[in-house]
């Protein structure tokens, strides 16, 4: 197994799915969906060389993924837990659980060093529904590269129509290297949310482990900006 080497994501096997969205535009998050995973197993291990089970605990739903090191000669398994979706949730925890076990294995990793996308309004289409903000384009990766550390360096994001929204023009920082600071105009947004829900923002700082704004990563912001956009208004 030691042998064994897990390839990167091609463009194709990649989804975009909105994070955030405003009046000003949306963000972006990517992800792997469980056919790729079923792919690079099949191409890493061999059909018959991998294995996957799912077990209830605690009323959640896990998966574990075994591979077969043919040098120890023995099953190596690695195990993660799904969240469950608006629809159809048993079938939803079953994939997300089986795509964070393939984590776990090794595919798919690279994602987690991907920029934080910003598509502005310029180049999206933004209708408002009530008080909440909706998109009705799709996004797809177009081009992807990356550097010898595996992280991602290059990123094309294109929508429906083949038009680009998203270029990374710059490489992705090192490991141990800091992120730039976040645009101007994302930390603005940023204290809209917070002055509609009226959440401080030691509250914020302190749930994610950061002593100010300078600190803020775009991966925090993106987890923060979410979860701020399921708050409640604050009561005039």
């Amino acid at each position: 197994m030691e042998d064994v080497k897990i390839r990167l994501l091609k463009a194709g096997e990649i989804e975009c799915r909105v994070g955030t969205i405003s009046e000003n535009g949306l963000s972006l998050l990517l992800y792997k969906d469980a056919r790729a995973d079923q792919r690079i197993l099949d191409e890493a291990f061999g059909c018959f060389g991998w294995k996957r089970s799912h077990q209830s605990i605690d009323g959640r739903l896990y998966c574990t993924v075994e591979v077969w090191d043919g040098k120890k000669k023995e099953w190596i398994g690695k195990q993660d837990v799904g969240t469950a979706g608006s629809a159809e949730k048993e079938k939803g925890q079953a994939s997300d659980s089986f795509k964070r076990a393939c984590v776990c294995v090794g595919i798919g990793r690279e994602l987690y060093t991907a920029p934080f996308i910003w598509v502005p309004a310029g180049k999206c289409r933004i209708q408002k529904n009530g008080e909440k903000y909706a998109t009705p384009d799709r996004f797809s990766v177009k081009e992807i590269s990356y550097n010898g550390n595996r992280e991602i360096a290059g990123l094309k994001i294109v929508n429906q129509k083949g038009m680009e929204v998203y270029s990374m023009k710059n490489p992705a920082p090192l490991v141990g290297e800091m992120e730039p600071p976040l645009k101007e105009e994302w930390m603005e947004e940023f204290q809209k949310e917070l002055d509609r829900t009226g959440v401080a923002l030691d509250a914020v700082l302190k749930r994610y482990g950061i002593s100010s704004e300078e600190n803020m990563t775009s991966e925090i912001y993106d987890r923060a900006m979410r979860s701020l956009k399921r708050t409640k208004t604050k009561a005039a």
